[in-house]
């Protein structure tokens, strides 16, 4: 027969068990949330994770941009020198999207060759974007093997949109990409966009095929 003093102890331990039993079940079950929310390939946000980070910054900066890329290049990559390749080239340009966004902006990967980024302001955007341009036009090197680099890109201010929304953001950036893509034979221009064009930043900026 379990004497006082086990009794008493069992019944202290019994809880703190049963806590971290739980406690590491949480713990678990946020890694695997977080896996879902993390490109496998660049570590980056994928839509889900990225639209809530995005949300969060455009609820508190009212200056916030959101640029969508489109790589040039990946199709070219995957065909000539296979899906390793690509994922390279994946991998590269995402870190670049990465830093370019720093510690105050998020960046992610939609799938495919798209990916995503949001900053808290619109502060020197041209030059910014020209940045971001120049860096993933970068060739990338996979085996030896020098991939050709390059992004569409497309931008929206929040404050030049009518409803300052995550969705109206990214259906505006997307329209630009598009235009951008359009543009030229041998280049890509690069876009900001708002409620209308900003011609000299498609003026001044030619990305490689």
């Amino acid at each position: 027969m379990m004497t006082h003093p086990a009794l008493a102890a069992l019944q202290i331990l019994v809880p703190v068990l049963l806590a971290g039993g739980w406690a590491l079940h949480a713990h678990r079950l946020y890694r695997r949330l977080n896996r879902v929310r993390r490109d496998p390939i660049t570590g980056l946000y994928t839509r889900d994770g990225w639209s809530r980070a995005a949300r969060r910054i455009i609820a508190r900066h009212d200056r916030a941009v959101v640029v969508l890329g489109d790589l040039d290049s990946l199709k070219r990559a995957n065909d000539r020198h296979g899906h390793a390749a690509g994922d390279a080239l994946i991998a590269a340009s995402a870190e670049r999207l990465a830093d370019w966004c720093g510690t105050s902006g998020v960046a992610g990967r939609l799938g495919g060759d798209e990916f995503v980024a949001v900053l808290p302001d619109d502060q020197d955007l041209e030059q910014r974007l020209g940045e971001l341009a120049r860096l993933l036009a970068q060739p990338v090197v996979h085996q030896g093997v020098k991939l050709p680099a390059g992004a569409s890109l497309g931008a929206a201010r929040l404050a030049d949109l009518d409803t300052p929304t995550l969705s109206d953001a990214l259906a505006a950036a997307d329209a630009a990409m598009y235009q951008a893509k359009g543009r030229g034979r041998r280049g890509r221009r690069l876009l900001a966009v708002g409620r209308r064009l900003a011609a000299p930043i498609a003026e001044r900026f030619r990305l490689a095929a």
